[in-house]
């Protein structure tokens, strides 16, 4: 189909979704229904959340919204990945429930009138079970992004406004306990994650680790997220908001293990996907903060050579006119790439493959045309000391591995670089590529 919106896909995945998420919501329910030991978890705050029954009408409107949104999407593409996003929500949430099945345990004061009967059709297929993650709240999250991005100026405004009010009506409703909201924030925001728009989807870009060094940051991250979980775990309460960090942790030994330097979703644009941002979020504020303790004596970029300088990813307002080759996977760029920077994403302490090395120096090269460059990444010690390395070597400007790496310790002695990255520097001069003219390969922005 060209030309218009997809309206016949869209009503053949609503023709799929539709009966798919009443028949799997309902047998969840219908299973934890014949258990006679489903537990709640309830913080004593809750016994002040006010039953505010008017708010069963925006409780609704989720449906509304959901069925509207396959109609909203512009073509094939956003619309099957939209589907997929529900899809794959709705699997998430049952497989759920049916493992670990949780239950409302407050009683619901009686609702008469046009409300009243609002309840009762809520009641006729949803028990008080299928709480954690809430799927209600996990579907907002996935409607909120496409909408949000069809929306401008007032509208945007009335959206946010509404969903906000949307996410409260699960408590005021007395329909879900407090924990069913956060683990449904992170089941709606993994889906958003899995189905990405404008990144690789991390399925895509798996591919089994085969540097043992990413296998051990994998291994060390992973033996955090466990113990961050057994802290939620054990200690209950405030403590729950550990499994914040386990989950994040865990999807960076994730990309370590298996998705790389795409799991991060860093985007052309220099910033994470807003589903990155929020599901690594604890493990990207330590990050942030990692990257100032260990620079803040010296902040300022050095020069290496022929304009080319070497920093720590700047703030928006220290980076000026230079240009920025950015080769920090985790990080975004503050205040987001602009038209002549580029965004060539690595892992942190682990040597890239020549591939990628080639292209951070292609990109260097490409982006002296417009005058000084920054080449950066977290600290400005390794990642993008090895891409200035790269980028000496593979333009002549140096004869050998060491004699680059010589030249880039010079301008800035901290540099960390081992003998991963030495062996990574001798894998690009060996590699068949390695005579091609760099500013033939500029990767595009």
């Amino acid at each position: 189909m060209s030309g218009g919106r997809p309206w016949g896909r869209a009503a053949a995945w609503l023709a799929v979704l539709g009966p798919f998420f009443y028949a799997s919501y309902g047998f969840a329910n219908a299973m934890a229904a014949r258990r006679g030991d489903v537990p709640s978890i309830v913080f004593g705050w809750e016994h002040a959340v006010p039953f505010m029954a008017w708010t069963i009408v925006p409780y609704w409107t989720t449906n509304l919204f959901y069925a509207a949104s396959l109609f909203l999407c512009r073509d094939r593409a956003e619309l099957d990945t939209h589907a997929l996003r529900l899809l794959s929500v709705q699997v998430l949430a049952v497989a759920c429930f049916l493992a670990w099945p949780l239950a409302f345990s407050f009683v619901r004061p009686p609702v008469t009138g046009v409300l009243g009967a609002m309840f009762a059709a809520l009641e006729g297929f949803d028990r008080p079970y299928n709480q954690a993650p809430s799927l209600h709240i996990a579907l907002t999250v996935i409607l909120w992004t496409l909408y949000g991005r069809h929306l401008r100026g007032a509208w945007r405004i009335a959206l946010h406004a509404w969903f906000l009010l949307v996410c409260a009506s699960v408590l005021t409703t007395w329909q879900h306990h407090f924990i069913d909201i956060p683990t449904g924030l992170a089941a709606g925001w993994l889906c958003v994650w899995l189905w990405p728009r404008a990144a690789t989807p991390p399925m895509r870009a798996v591919r089994l680790a085969a540097d043992p060094a990413r296998w051990r940051l994998a291994a060390l991250y992973a033996l955090g997220a466990v113990a961050c979980a057994a802290l939620g775990t054990r200690g209950g309460g405030v403590w729950l908001w550990a499994w914040w960090p386990a989950l994040s942790l865990g999807l960076v030994a994730m990309h370590y293990a298996l998705f790389g330097a795409a799991g991060f979703q860093k985007r052309a644009d220099g910033r994470l996907s807003l589903a990155s941002r929020w599901l690594l979020a604890p493990y990207l504020a330590a990050a942030w903060l990692n990257s100032r303790l260990w620079t803040w004596r010296a902040p300022a970029p050095v020069h290496v050579l022929e304009g080319v300088h070497l920093g720590r990813i700047p703030s928006r307002e220290a980076r000026g006119h230079d240009t920025i080759v950015d080769v920090c996977a985790e990080l975004s760029l503050p205040g987001g790439a602009r038209a002549h920077d580029r965004i060539v994403p690595m892992l942190d302490l682990v040597a890239p493959e020549p591939d990628v090395l080639r292209a951070a120096a292609a990109a260097i090269e490409g982006a002296r045309g417009a005058g000084a460059v920054r080449v950066c990444c977290a600290l400005g010690y390794s990642r993008s000391a090895l891409a200035v390395a790269a980028w000496l070597l593979l333009g002549g400007r140096a004869a050998t591995p060491e004699a680059a790496v010589a030249i880039v310790r010079a301008a800035r002695p901290q540099i960390v670089l081992r003998a991963a990255h030495m062996r990574a520097l001798q894998a690009l001069v060996a590699a068949p590529t390695a005579g091609a003219p760099l500013a033939s390969r500029t990767p595009a922005a």
